[in-house]
Parts: structure tokens; C-alpha cells; sequence
């Protein structure tokens, strides 16, 4: 029975536990199902996204698709642009208090509030949503790859020099492969950001997204396909994080190892 002790399961059982206190309140009347719609009701609404699709027959596979395109376009440009520019202000002292200001007022404007402005500048097409999502992204990747540039460890860089690495080996060597566990960290950081993001961007101008999809079920009073709505973004976000997790572990194994150790 060592199964019982295992994290996984306890969580899962605590997840069932919920769910059923959840559906008996609602048996019971003390939650209002157009307000707090019962589990069994909210499974009925994923069977209906996924045989019939709602609106106009879109299915929850659609608006998951859409919205993933959608995620990932501004989250690689976000990602091609910080990362080097990040790491080349992290190592000049010089350029790096030059921008602190700049980087300091860009990343505590909120995304959503930039809207208006890029549908002006983008108009309504996929350029304004995806250009909101790596607006969002940008300013989370950028400050954790300068924060990875800047406080890699003095000692490693002073050992390479000891044996004569300097310029674009002692980069890759020595500065990238020290400045990537923070790297990763921001990236788990900046997908979160962006499946924030896409359900105020996707709000506007389209009916296919996951952040249309809980749009138009507020619309017509369906609170049981918004939280099928929102169910489907946990788990995709969920599976990202996973994903970039899973990256990690495969790419730095050694840091793993570290980790155990100073736990």
C-alpha cells in the first residue's frame, strides 16, 4: 500500500474529494447551477465541445489549436528576440544601467491594457493577439536573461580564463551554460504569462480560441462551457510547464543532481 503515500495519489484524491463535495452541494441546492455548475454537468459540456463544438460547431480541438498557435508565435518571437539581447546586457555593466529604467517601466505595464493600441497598430487579425502575447513574454525573458548573464559565477568565469578562454568559447562554454537553468525558469515564468494574456486578447474580433470560447459562453449564459474553457488552458498550460520541465531535465542533468544535493 506504499501507492497511498505517493504525492500523485493523494493529490488525485483530494481532486475527487472536491468534486464530490462539489456535485453533492449542488444536489443538495446550496450551490446555483447556472452560478456553480455541478461536475456532471460540466462533463456533459466537454462531451458537447467535443461531438457538437460551440459556437457554430467550432470544437474544444479548434479553440485549443487556435489558441496554442497563437501562444507559441509571440512566445518564440518573445524568446528569439530577449534571449540574446537579455545576455548581451547582462555581461556590459554599461548597457545594463542604461536600460534598467527603460525594462523597469515596460514590464509593470499591464499587457491587456496595451489592447487598444495594438488593434490601431495591428488591426484585428492574428497579428495584434500574437503581438499582445510576445509583448507579455518579452519583458519576462528579457529580465531573467539578464539577471542569468550577470550573476553567473564569477569563479567559473575566472577558471576559464585560467585556461585561456576568452571571447565566444568562454560564451558558449562557460556564461551560457551556467545563465541556462535561469533561462528555462523564465520561460516556465513567460508561457504562464502568455496563457494569461491570450483569454483577454482572444476576446476581441474572433470567435475560435479558448479565450473566445469563455467570451461567447458568457454571452449566451453558458457557465459550463466557460469553465470547459477554462479547464482546457489549465491543462495546456500545465503540459508546457511540463514540457519545458521535462527540457530541462534532459538538457542540464547536472543541475538536477545539484538540486538533490542541496536539498
Amino acid at each position: 500500500m506504499r501507492w497511498v503515500e505517493r504525492p500523485w495519489f493523494q493529490g488525485a484524491a483530494c481532486v475527487v474529494v472536491l468534486l464530490a463535495l462539489w456535485e453533492g452541494a449542488s444536489a443538495l441546492g446550496w450551490l446555483k447551477p447556472f452560478q456553480f455548475p455541478p461536475p456532471s454537468r460540466i462533463a456533459a459540456a466537454s462531451w458537447e465541445m467535443v461531438v457538437a463544438g460551440f459556437p457554430t460547431g467550432t470544437r474544444i480541438g479548434q479553440h485549443a489549436l487556435v489558441t496554442l498557435q497563437r501562444i507559441f508565435t509571440g512566445f518564440a518571437l518573445a524568446t528569439v528576440v530577449a534571449i540574446p539581447l537579455g545576455l548581451l546586457i547582462g555581461r556590459v555593466p554599461a548597457l545594463d544601467q542604461l536600460t534598467l529604467p527603460i525594462v523597469t517601466f515596460a514590464r509593470s505595464v499591464a499587457t491587456l491594457s496595451l489592447l487598444p493600441l495594438a488593434l490601431l497598430w495591428f488591426g484585428l487579425g492574428e497579428t495584434s493577439k500574437v503581438m499582445l502575447i510576445a509583448y507579455a513574454c518579452f519583458w519576462v525573458m528579457l529580465t531573467n536573461a539578464i539577471a542569468a548573464a550577470k550573476y553567473v559565477d564569477p569563479v567559473l568565469i575566472r577558471a576559464a580564463r585560467t585556461m585561456d578562454a576568452r571571447g565566444p568559447a568562454l560564451f558558449f562554454r562557460v556564461i551560457l551554460p551556467a545563465a541556462t537553468p535561469r533561462l528555462l525558469a523564465g520561460a516556465r515564468v513567460a508561457i504562464g504569462i502568455g496563457f494569461m494574456v491570450i483569454v483577454g486578447a482572444e476576446m476581441i474580433a474572433t470567435v475560435a480560441g479558448l479565450g473566445a470560447l469563455i467570451m461567447e459562453a458568457r454571452t449566451f449564459y453558458r457557465t459550463d462551457v466557460s469553465i470547459v474553457g477554462m479547464i482546457a488552458l489549465g491543462v495546456l498550460g500545465f503540459a508546457f510547464t511540463a514540457g519545458l520541465g521535462w527540457l530541462e531535465r534532459v538538457l542540464l542533468p547536472w543541475h538536477r543532481g545539484l538540486a538533490e544535493v542541496r536539498r
